[in-house]
């Protein structure tokens, strides 16, 4: 198998275990501890914040390449296998039939980008109203 290939499916493997996560998180069996990391994981994964900016060479797809997954086999270890399998057979179920996952979460990470901006406008108006001249 080539190279490219075998990205292909560990990229699809994480695509599906980060939506199992999300599901994880929700579910009522799944330990607090559990539920923090994988929603932080999830969160982190569907954020267009980064820990490190994309556009530093070299070092900006590192989280995305390492960290990220760090995140996700760790949090995995922490769920119990019940859990994690009933997550994994809903996520492929609901990827089999085409469902979307709901927009919820990108609805809020685009008000929270929205309200930060509103505040930075906000500040910025204050500050250069308050200089003197």
């Amino acid at each position: 198998m080539s190279l490219l290939g075998d990205l292909r499916i560990r990229a699809n493997a994480l695509k599906a275990d980060s939506y199992a996560l999300y599901l994880v998180a929700r579910d009522p069996r799944t330990p607090w501890y559990a539920k923090v990391l994988a929603a932080t994981v999830v969160a982190y994964a569907v954020s267009p914040i980064d820990l490190i900016p994309d556009f530093i060479p070299v070092l900006g797809y590192l989280d995305d390449l390492i960290l990220l997954p760090l995140g996700i086999a760790l949090a995995i270890r922490l769920v119990p296998t019940d859990v994690l399998a009933d997550c994994r057979a809903r996520a492929a179920e609901r990827s089999d039939a085409g469902q979307r996952v709901s927009f919820l979460a990108g609805a809020v990470i685009v008000v929270i980008w929205v309200m930060m901006g509103a505040l930075l406008i906000a500040w910025g108006y204050r500050v250069l109203r308050a200089r003197p001249g």
